[in-house]
């Protein structure tokens, strides 16, 4: 199989990010990709008025695109994640849709970390906005391989990543904004960690350059393989990298290496949980030992 991840500057021109989008996913796919990824907040990103403006629920445009286009080039695309517009709630979800080589929808995401953090003097409050997911979920490619999905900041949780291994994950898809000076600092590092970690394929596929509202993406987009070397990396520019995914090499690391097979789940205990922080307040229950949560195809 050969993997394809898009990067892209988008901004809140929509019919500009899909018209891109549209163009750099023919390209991989040109180029024999039978799996395409598109970045985090794709069709949309700028400002959180602008965001709420373009907010789409998953039969809109952007989705009904995605659709077609799967079916019509015979791949399975990623639709990075947009900004969901849900009945009934009164914030948006940030969420990526796995869209099979027949068009159909095998896979819905919502993104389970907010980003509400400050990062070189900028605060940044996702959750203001957006409302988070609460589950994992694995998906299932046209071949059979077993996906796992997650979005840009999930990236810092590492025990997200194990349970889509746990659960059979062989690849890992991640759509991403990460900002410039965390690109710089992190993202590399964080991507080989999860792939070695998870002896799983990780495809990353961020955002590039400057959005309205003051955001900066970092892109270097890339591909890591099982033992965390970068089989492909973009330039810092829109585009797309592409490169194979070798199932039968991630089966020897696996055998000779198993590290996964080594795991001691009994072992595992999360810790007691802390007091209550304010009178009245109720502490949360204790956790199951990690490793032990299911997820959803």
């Amino acid at each position: 199989m050969r993997a394809g991840a898009i990067q892209l500057n988008a901004t809140q021109d929509t019919d500009r990010n899909l018209a891109t989008a549209d163009r750099l996913v023919r390209e991989a796919a040109g180029r024999g990709a039978e799996l395409v990824l598109l970045p985090e907040k794709w069709s949309v990103l700028g400002t959180d008025e602008q965001l709420s403006t373009g907010a789409q629920p998953l039969d809109g445009p952007c989705i009904s695109w995605a659709r077609a286009t799967a079916r019509e080039l015979g791949i399975d695309l990623l639709a990075g994640s947009i900004v969901e517009l849900v009945a009934g709630r009164e914030k948006a979800a940030n969420t990526s849709v796995h869209v099979g080589p027949d068009g159909e929808v095998r896979a819905v995401y919502r993104k389970i970390h907010m980003f509400d953090v400050e990062v070189d003097g900028v605060v940044y409050a996702e959750s203001a906005t957006e409302e988070p997911g609460d589950e994992p979920v694995v998906s299932e490619l046209g071949d059979g391989t077993t996906l796992g999905m997650s979005i840009c900041y999930d990236l810092r949780f590492p025990e997200l990543y194990r349970i889509l291994a746990i659960e059979g994950a062989l690849v890992m898809v991640l759509p991403a904004a990460f900002t410039l000076p965390t690109t710089r600092d992190h993202w590399e590092t964080l991507l080989r960690a999860r792939a070695i970690e998870n002896q799983a394929f990780v495809v990353a596929a961020n955002q590039i350059g400057s959005h309205p509202g003051a955001g900066r993406s970092g892109g270097r987009s890339m591909i890591v393989d099982p033992w965390g070397i970068v089989l492909a990396q973009a330039q810092d520019r829109e585009g797309h990298v592409v490169a194979d995914i070798d199932l039968e090499r991630q089966r020897e690391i696996r055998s000779q290496l198993p590290a996964l097979a080594n795991r001691r789940p009994a072992a595992y205990r999360w810790p007691e949980p802390e007091p209550a922080a304010q009178p009245g307040a109720t502490a949360a229950p204790a956790r199951e030992p990690l490793g032990s949560a299911g997820s959803r195809r």
